[in-house]
């Protein structure tokens, strides 16, 4: 399998395309690609039965193609688990690093890892990392782009993105904070927001709202 078809299969399982269906848009917005490129790619894991498409709603993982993704995602979030945790990486860091040791790691080595740092649920950027069973409890979030005004949210997760992180970092964004959305801006489509943990006011723009799950 070609790096980048399992770059489409961690995304759609990061989107919740296990349980849900995942729109074109979401993926080309989260991968920063054409949307073009996302009908050719879906067409051929379509053909190799790893996802299922409905037209105009979007795709949605096969039970091929989410073992395939849980595989990935549990060996990608467990080193990024083990670069932050315990050789200190930035967050906005890591992502390379564990997508290029991921496809080197094999089943005993990242179950001897996992026991390492004492089974971790979650990934830094938030995300679930399933066991070596693939268990692990399905988040039911909700982009922050799409919480309502006057609303209160929790952030939850983030899109595992180096630009993204980085951002986020700069604005002290953080997961666990509590978020109070003030407003959506109709034009731009940015999210204005009072961060009640930090009590500070940010102004989210539209992409990054895309990357940033709330509950």
């Amino acid at each position: 399998m070609t790096p980048m078809k399992e770059d489409y299969l961690k995304i759609i399982f990061e989107l919740g395309g296990t349980d849900d269906l995942v729109s074109n848009k979401q993926i080309a917005l989260s991968l920063n690609i054409a949307a073009g490129s996302v009908t050719e790619m879906v067409n051929k894991m379509m053909a190799e039965k790893l996802v299922t498409h409905q037209p105009y709603s979007g795709v949605q993982l096969t039970q091929k193609g989410k073992r395939y993704a849980e595989e990935l995602v549990r060996k990608h979030r467990i080193w990024e688990t083990f670069l932050v945790n315990t050789l200190h990486y930035d967050i906005s860091d890591v992502h390379d690093e564990a997508e290029l040791l991921e496809h080197v790691t094999s089943d005993k080595m990242i179950d001897h890892l996992d026991d390492f740092l004492g089974n971790p649920k979650r990934c830094p950027h938030g995300g679930v990392i399933p066991d070596r069973n693939g268990n692990y409890h399905p988040d039911h979030d909700k982009l922050l782009t799409d919480a309502k005004d006057g609303e209160e949210v929790i952030v939850n997760r983030f899109i595992d993105n180096h630009d993204l992180l980085t951002l986020l970092g700069d604005i002290k964004l953080d997961i666990g904070d509590k978020l109070k959305i003030i407003s959506h801006d109709p034009f731009e489509g940015s999210v204005t927001v009072k961060n009640v943990t930090d009590k500070k006011k940010l102004v989210i723009g539209f992409k990054t709202a895309h990357y940033v799950f709330v509950r």
